[in-house]
């Protein structure tokens, strides 16, 4: 059944995709919490929640590069688009707050924690943290880079040049994934482990998250990629490829801020590895 237009916009007909979205996204949070309690379903429901998630994802997404292309995406469509993309990286935004939150509330007030942490930060159980000017400062020139080239592919697309934006995607694609294997290699061989203390859960969780967006972005331009060589994508409409810079210019600037913050403020001062 073929939507009906009207004017500046579409009207879509009922489809099961946000519906099945929903479902997977509540079957995976709660089939999380069901095997962080080693509770029944905890080892069954989170994969079942992820596939639902992850298909009705792919339907979803092919259903608005399918509208695209018939014209569908009008000047008002594409500008709730963007509104929606701008809310959803609001909301990425305070996710990273509530862990810088807990970070700067266990540095700034170790006296309050005596017993966990010995009235000190790092804690006394931490006998050296990550040198941040090591593959902290490589990784976070590897970003920064990342940043030119996903501009460079942007500038080029908006300039008709298609060879550019797929060099500058191909360019970005390969820093990110070097940026994951690098920061692997950093958690092989980091001196302190994940549980035990403070500093290593607030450290893994917010390095840890930045890290999974970083992937998230990575597969966002591979998509991006794979559409530039199917010849999609114009000067003047191309919000697919637009919200994935957005996304990856809000992975650099995360990282910024846990280089200075956590890396380089918050062992300031103490033992290296």
């Amino acid at each position: 059944m073929a939507g009906t237009k009207h004017h500046d916009y579409h009207i879509l007909p009922p489809d099961i995709a946000p519906l099945a979205t929903t479902i997977g996204a509540f079957a995976f949070t709660s089939g999380m919490v069901l095997f962080m309690h080693d509770l029944p379903g905890g080892k069954f429901v989170p994969w079942a929640g992820l596939a639902i998630l992850l298909a009705s994802m792919f339907m979803w997404f092919s259903k608005i590069v399918k509208e695209a292309h018939a014209g569908d995406h009008t000047p008002v469509v594409q500008l709730h688009q963007r509104y929606g993309m701008i809310l959803f990286i609001a909301s990425e935004v305070m996710f990273f707050v509530g862990w810088f939150w807990a970070f700067f509330d266990f540095s700034l007030f170790p006296s309050e924690l005596a017993e966990t942490v010995g009235g000190q930060w790092p804690p006394k159980a931490i006998e050296a943290v990550m040198d941040p000017f090591a593959l902290p400062l490589l990784n976070t020139l590897i970003l920064l880079c990342s940043g030119t080239t996903v501009t460079w592919a942007h500038h080029s697309l908006i300039h008709g040049d298609r060879e550019g934006l797929k060099k500058g995607l191909w360019a970005t694609i390969l820093l990110g994934v070097l940026f994951s294997f690098i920061q692997g290699y950093e958690y092989l061989h980091a001196p302190f482990g994940f549980g035990g203390n403070t500093y290593g859960s607030a450290f893994y969780m917010a390095t840890g998250f930045h890290g999974f967006h970083v992937i998230v972005g990575t597969i966002m331009l591979i998509v991006c990629l794979k559409r530039a060589y199917n010849g999609d994508f114009t000067p003047r409409q191309h919000f697919g490829f637009e919200a994935a810079a957005w996304y990856w210019h809000f992975v650099d600037v995360v990282w910024l801020f846990l280089f200075v913050a956590v890396y380089i403020w918050g062992g300031w001062g103490y033992p290296t590895h």
